[in-house]
C-alpha cells in the first residue's frame, strides 16, 4: 500500500459563559466535505509536521493563534475510500483548551462553538460519531475507517 496522504484536525475546546463543554467546529465552504461540519485542520504542507501543520491551519481557518506545545495528540486516523482512492488518508488528532483571539469567518469555514453534550454527528463524517466524543473526554484514538461506495458511509471500522 502506498503512503497515504498526512492531514491533521484539532479541537479547540473552552467552558461556555454557563459552564458548559463546548468544541470549535465550522461548516466546510468548499473541498473534500463541503457542507460537513468539521474540525479545523488540512493538509501537511512538504516537510512540515503534524503539529506545525495544525497550528497554520487553526490561523488560517479560524483567525485563533495556538501554540505547538499548546496542542494535545491525541492519535491518530486512518480513512479508506476504496471507491475513490485519492481520498484515502491518515488524520492526526489534536485538542487544546489554550489559544487566543476571537474566531472569524474564512474560505474555508465559518467557525462556530458547539455544546460537546449535543455535537452535530449527523452533520459531521459518518466516522464521527464512533471516536469523536470519546477524544474530546480524554481518550486517545486509534482507528481505521473504510467509506463505501456512497463515499459517506462507515463501512468497516479496524
Amino acid at each position: 500500500m502506498t503512503e497515504l496522504p498526512q492531514v491533521c484536525v484539532c479541537y479547540l475546546t473552552r467552558l461556555s459563559e454557563t459552564g458548559e463543554p463546548q468544541v470549535l467546529l465550522g461548516r466546510k465552504k468548499k473541498g473534500l466535505g463541503l457542507g460537513n461540519i468539521v474540525g479545523l485542520g488540512g493538509k501537511l504542507e512538504p516537510g512540515e509536521s503534524a503539529l506545525d501543520a495544525a497550528v497554520r491551519e487553526i490561523e488560517e481557518e479560524s483567525g485563533l493563534t495556538v501554540g505547538a506545545d499548546a496542542l494535545t495528540p491525541m492519535g491518530v486516523l486512518t480513512y479508506l475510500f476504496p471507491h475513490k482512492p485519492a481520498w484515502s488518508q491518515r488524520s492526526n488528532v489534536f485538542v487544546t483548551d489554550r489559544f487566543s483571539g476571537i474566531p472569524r469567518e474564512s474560505d474555508e469555514l465559518n467557525p462556530e462553538w458547539f455544546t460537546i453534550a449535543l455535537l452535530p454527528v449527523d452533520e459531521m463524517w459518518d466516522d464521527a460519531r464512533h471516536w469523536l466524543p470519546g477524544v474530546l473526554a480524554g481518550q486517545r484514538v486509534e482507528a481505521t475507517f473504510t467509506f463505501g461506495a456512497d463515499l459517506a458511509t462507515v463501512v468497516a471500522r479496524d
